[in-house]
């Protein structure tokens, strides 16, 4: 580092000034430039002359020129206080979850916590929270919630469930965090949006099974509106392999599986997708997949498809409306709305 950082440094404090700069992208905030022994009229002097650069209310990093993003990010961390964590899209940007910059800086600090006196800083975005854990207590990196906490944050503050449960099929098929670990933090926390579907989401087996989705389907897919009963986990054996259907409607070479956060893995997807494929090459069984979302959120959708499919080939029956708001699924001949 220049040797004009260290002028005025207390010199058994400089070891110490030289890592915290070093650690912290050459940010500091103006408490910490104090304790190394800096005057106050030293470090306006610095900022004064163009050396230092103020980025938020008593936080420069000390340099000039343009600031990296990573600058940028310890700054809003050091504004916003002891214990502020990356959170929300911005730990999903660091945590390689997220395939862009946030738009504003998000921070998550504890629910004692009020930073700068509720003052707003321009591109920052303060939550106040007790139930997400750092990543990496006591380390340099830039402090952010743990991934599983990121994720469950995200889907939490989602518009939808489809949103929702997209961060956490994306989390799980990016091998960023397990099933086990979501679990974990979901029954963990006290409040969360969503936590019914969420639960029954995370608890799938690695191969993609999750018997409360399937529960699901049965409840409020094939019986809420009135479709014939499938055979449910349906041994199979097509091209001399034995293959089990979550549900196999036989009569009319239908199938119906449920796939959980797992099933977005790569491999997951191609095993399937041939799967499905030599269902249809060898015995014309047609295969429709389901998750989370439609299980849940969309259960009048994926009624309609279910229905469309069988009717096709050669169910005679007609599908009922579940009554709930917005159900389109009814008698042949209405439309069919996605």
């Amino acid at each position: 580092m220049n040797d004009y950082l260290m002028a005025g440094v207390d010199p058994a404090f400089q070891p110490i000034w030289m890592m915290l700069l070093s650690a912290q992208c050459r940010v500091a905030d103006r408490e910490q430039a104090l304790r190394a022994g800096l005057s106050e009229r030293q470090i306006d002097y610095r900022v004064n002359a163009g050396k230092w650069q103020r980025v938020y209310p008593g936080v420069y990093v000390t340099f000039s020129g343009p600031l990296p993003r990573e600058a940028r990010l310890w700054a809003a961390l050091r504004w916003a206080g002891e214990g502020a964590l990356l959170s929300h899209e911005t730990a999903a940007e660091v945590q390689e979850l997220a395939d862009k910059p946030s738009r504003a800086i998000h921070i998550t600090v504890p629910m004692h916590r009020r930073p700068a006196q509720h003052r707003q800083q321009r591109g920052i975005v303060v939550h106040r929270s007790d139930q997400s854990r750092p990543e990496f207590p006591g380390t340099a990196k830039l402090p952010r919630t743990r991934i599983q906490d990121t994720v469950l944050d995200l889907a939490s503050v989602s518009t939808t469930f489809d949103q929702a449960y997209g961060w956490i099929a994306r989390a799980v098929s990016r091998d960023l965090v397990t099933v086990s670990m979501l679990r974990a933090a979901l029954a963990a926390r006290r409040r969360i949006r969503w936590r019914a579907w969420l639960t029954e989401s995370v608890q799938e087996s690695k191969d993609g099974v999750n018997s409360a989705l399937e529960r699901r389907y049965v409840r409020d897919v094939e019986r809420a509106h009135g479709l014939p009963a499938a055979q449910r986990q349906a041994r199979r054996e097509i091209g001399g392999k034995t293959h089990f259907r979550d549900n196999w409607y036989a009569e009319y070479r239908v199938a119906v599986e449920i796939d959980g956060p797992a099933y977005h893995r790569d491999d997951q997807v191609q095993r399937d997708r041939d799967r499905d494929n030599l269902n249809l090459a060898v015995d014309d069984a047609k295969t429709l997949r389901f998750g989370p979302v439609g299980v849940t959120e969309r259960v009048c959708v994926s009624a309609a498809l279910v229905a469309a499919t069988l009717r096709n080939s050669g169910w005679l029956g007609n599908p009922r409306s579940c009554r709930r708001p917005g159900c389109s699924v009814g008698p042949v001949g209405r439309s069919l709305r996605t």
